[in-house]
């Protein structure tokens, strides 16, 4: 009588293969980009309306020891803190209920939290900013800017460059970048990356032909980021249908 070797079906090389294809559709499953990209993009594009109609041209006077005679500086206020800070909140909080909702209905579990509270946690530090910088009120033109005890001339690049930075390059940008890393996504941290390179570019006021005099000088900052982030939905939604994610 001989014995005959018969090749297992779960041999070890199987079954780590299909555990990793097992694990590619729970995440598949799991992802859900395009919603979170799709409301950050609406909320950008909403900040445009935003910017023009809180669009505020006054003239104030001019600092101590400023060679100008015979009249006043002038300031431009646009824009409104609480419509970035709430909005973006709101657009955390959102989130947050529909990757739980959507683990629920499809029985897996989900790993956006670290990037609800870092968003969280990010607005709170770039709201805290503003509310440190204008405790005293808007700076006067050519007053030194207050960051944090830092006293900064606000014609230097750096100051331009921690303006870009605390605005959405952090409260968005970042926690984005988690996301990305959540979510195992290449495309994803190749979206946030150029956000963030357009973000904090330095780019100078009036470069799109839109003088900073004019209510919707906003529109070339918020509209090209915010049409990147819905393109990005629309990719990301297109790539999560169920017939895709099932090839994938």
């Amino acid at each position: 009588m001989t014995d005959a070797s018969v090749p297992s079906p779960d041999t070890p090389h199987e079954v780590l293969a299909s555990l990793g294809d097992l694990t590619r559709r729970v995440r598949a499953a799991q992802r859900g980009t395009w919603f979170p990209l799709l409301l950050l993009g609406a909320l950008t594009l909403g900040g445009i309306l935003v910017g023009r109609f809180t669009f505020k041209v006054e003239t104030v006077p001019c600092p101590a020891g400023d060679a100008v005679t015979g009249g006043g500086c002038t300031l431009i206020t646009q824009g409104s803190a609480l419509y970035w800070t709430l909005g973006i909140a709101l657009a955390y909080a959102a989130t947050a209920f529909f990757y739980i909702r959507r683990a629920r209905d499809r029985g897996v579990g989900t790993r956006v939290r670290p990037y609800i509270l870092t968003g969280i946690a990010l607005v709170g530090l770039v709201a805290a900013t503003a509310s440190w910088s204008t405790r005293h009120g808007m700076s006067q033109p050519g007053a030194p800017v207050d960051f944090w005890g830092l006293h900064l001339a606000p014609a230097s690049g750096v100051t331009a460059f921690l303006h870009r930075l605390t605005g959405n390059a952090t409260a968005v940008g970042l926690p984005l970048l988690v996301l990305s890393w959540v979510e195992r996504s290449r495309p994803l941290l190749l979206l946030t990356l150029v956000y963030l390179a357009i973000y904090l570019a330095p780019l100078t006021d009036g470069w799109a032909g839109i003088p900073v005099t004019s209510p919707w000088s906003s529109l070339p900052h918020f509209a090209v980021p915010g049409v990147l982030l819905l393109l990005g939905a629309l990719g990301f939604g297109l790539a999560e249908l169920p017939g895709k994610r099932t090839r994938s």
